[in-house]
């Protein structure tokens, strides 16, 4: 049977059973999902709880300040509350047992940054938990020259470059008119030199915070290089079994979905997290309470051709990256290969790539990194994959993630291959720039007209709204075009 008879009949017993909607089921008025909400939040208070401490050795009064206004209501203020910070254990909690919600907890662990637990474990179950034993890369990066190292030896501009037009660009970046919109810090690199670079008070180059989906972009790359490496291809089914698992695996309408696919949004599976479930059901569940990220993926059903719709799912990028798992191999192979393939070997040394309990990676979300890191990996993008003359990531695969998703062509072609592109109604920027986009105002802008990567990394909550096209815009208006650099 064709797959689209087989997706037609799939989509009229979904709404039938009345599975595809979620929506629906709350339309009543009444939240039956109001104790997994809070499980979640609660979790997801002690993400960000535990990595503000433990991972971007922030005080507690900042955490409650920056990372945790993103939450509504924060279990507890920076005084005290419902919450332990066992900093012994470099582990906190968040709740007190009161029936239906658990306490939910969450550790650092060596390489990684913190792990959420299962709402069943307690602090005597954090040894269980996965932690990376890899050795630092050579070098102290104090006084190793940029981009491999963090030692920047003061040159005058560029030609072409304003300095009243960047600190004016600094500074609308960093004054915000919106009280929502915190500006931690700003990168602006031409031509590989670090051209401004400024930070927010309790901020400094050090500081890592969490990329949010700004991960995607990271991932990619990795998917990228096994690409490159025959490893991985665009045009072919996911390599693995759906769940629930259909009793012939190989009819299964699902293996219809490829790789590109799911990196361009387009996989054609039930929403979830745009279904208003995120934090209930979807994604959620593995990102802040403990369920696993891989089963949670594969668990959605087919309910549009692939390839036909456009639906932003951090669950796309998670069938990829469980993909990439299996193209490894083997757990070590898998849990070594960002560092060994990519974050070492450009110098992005502060950076942790998190996992869930069960060893996966949560590359659509969970890394935690900082500005100059983000820097260097823009400037592999603006390098066209080489480092050091050293090709990591091939041209062609560059320009797969800067290509306009097929689904996206009534959209504004805004989306590429885990990347972000210039909208169609966007006349003030090049159309060749390309972005990464993590809430809460997490952008790498690589700019080739230009040379030039912009870095923004932010704490924003409420409405948000920080505009990486404007930010770009604004930079621009102190930097020179580079002759003859082809546009998208």
């Amino acid at each position: 049977m064709p797959v689209r008879h087989i997706v037609t009949l799939l989509i009229s017993a979904l709404l039938l059973s009345g599975s595809i909607d979620a929506q629906q089921r709350g339309r009543g008025g009444y939240d039956y999902w109001a104790p997994q909400r809070e499980m979640i939040r609660r979790g997801q208070q002690a993400i960000l709880m535990c990595n503000g401490l433990f991972t971007a050795n922030r005080s507690l009064e900042q955490v409650f300040a920056q990372e945790l206004a993103f939450l509504p209501e924060p279990v507890g203020t920076a005084r005290g509350g419902d919450y332990v910070v066992d900093r012994d254990l470099r582990a906190v909690a968040i709740g007190a047992p009161n029936g239906s919600i658990p306490v939910m907890r969450a550790a650092f662990r060596a390489g990684i940054g913190c792990v959420i637990l299962a709402p069943e474990q307690t602090f005597a179950d954090i040894d269980s938990l996965p932690s990376f034993g890899m050795a630092p890369p050579p070098g102290d990066a104090r006084t190793m020259a940029w981009p491999d190292g963090d030692l920047v030896v003061s040159q005058p501009l560029p030609v072409g470059v304003d300095a009243a037009g960047l600190q004016a660009a600094s500074d609308w970046a960093f004054n915000r008119t919106s009280a929502e919109q915190v500006t931690l810090s700003l990168m602006v690199v031409k031509g590989g030199q670090i051209i401004h670079e400024r930070y927010a008070p309790g901020i400094d180059m050090g500081t890592r915070t969490r990329t949010w989906s700004t991960a995607k972009s990271i991932a990619v790359t990795l998917f990228g290089m096994l690409a490159d490496q025959g490893k991985m291809a665009l045009d072919e089914p996911l390599p693995f079994t759906w769940l629930p698992s259909a009793p012939t695996p190989e009819t299964d309408p699902r293996k219809a979905i490829t790789l590109r696919h799911v990196l361009n949004m387009s996989s054609g599976l039930e929403s979830i997290d745009n279904g208003g479930l995120e934090y209930a059901t979807g994604s959620g569940m593995s990102y802040w309470a403990g369920a696993s990220s891989v089963e949670g993926a594969r668990r959605r059903a087919l309910v549009r051709q692939p390839g036909t719709h456009w639906d932003y799912e951090n669950y796309d990028t998670l069938l990829a990256v469980y993909a990439m798992k299996l193209a490894l191999g083997d757990d070590d192979t898998y849990h070594e290969f960002p560092r060994k393939a990519l974050l070492d070997r450009i110098g992005m040394r502060n950076t942790l790539l998190s996992v869930d309990r069960f060893g996966d990676f949560i590359l659509s979300s969970q890394v935690y990194t900082n500005a100059r890191d983000l820097a260097r990996f823009g400037l592999l993008y603006l390098q066209n994959g080489l480092w050091h003359g050293e090709r990591l990531l091939s041209e062609g695969w560059i320009e797969f993630v800067r290509t306009p998703a097929p689904a996206t062509a009534t959209r504004g072609q805004q989306y590429g291959g885990q990347w972000w592109l210039v909208p169609d109604d966007r006349t003030d920027v090049p159309k060749s720039a390309y972005s990464t986009n993590g809430n809460r105002g997490q952008y790498v802008v690589v700019v080739p007209s230009h040379d030039l990567v912009i870095v923004r990394r932010g704490l924003d909550y409420g409405r948000q709204g920080f505009s990486q096209w404007d930010l770009t815009r604004e930079v621009l208006k102190a930097v020179a075009a580079v002759p003859d650099t082809p546009a998208r």
